[in-house]
């Protein structure tokens, strides 16, 4: 007997490879504490988000920034996210490192493994933030099956 690759893919799950995009709010900016340095003014903020899309639910973000007399800024973070991943409840941990310098920015962010609950438990993966009309994101990730 012979089996298809469908017949074997049944047999055996593999985890599920998924891309999810979308956008969020942010619904709330609480500076708590900032501080002027030669060159620099280095700040500690909490905000909130809501999201839209694959991922539809809420997240509590800590960071720190820096941001330069000349533009230059920089961020890094963690966030806490509560929500539904493409159907998928539960919640996990997004690790931030953004920048941006002559009118160009980048950031992306990466999920701290073994972070994820629920039905989001064994969530690994990466993506991206873009801020054009509105905040996008990507995010790539791998979950176990179900």
């Amino acid at each position: 007997m012979y089996l298809t690759e469908d017949d074997r893919n049944d047999r055996h799950p593999g985890p599920m490879h998924a891309h999810a995009t979308g956008t969020f709010d942010v619904t709330s900016w609480n500076d708590l504490a900032t501080e002027e340095k030669q060159g620099a003014t280095f700040g500690r903020n909490r905000l909130t988000k809501t999201f839209q899309g694959d991922l539809t639910g809420t997240s509590t973000t800590e960071i720190l920034t820096v941001v330069t007399p000349d533009g230059p800024a920089a961020y890094v973070g963690v966030e806490h996210v509560e929500g539904i991943l493409h159907g998928r409840k539960g919640t996990f941990v997004l690790q931030h490192s953004a920048a941006s310098h002559n009118g160009e920015q980048w950031m992306k962010w990466q999920i701290v493994p073994a972070t994820g609950t629920g039905e989001l438990t064994g969530l690994t993966g990466e993506g991206t933030i873009r801020v054009e009309n509105g905040h996008h994101y990507t995010l790539d990730y791998t979950l176990p099956e179900a």
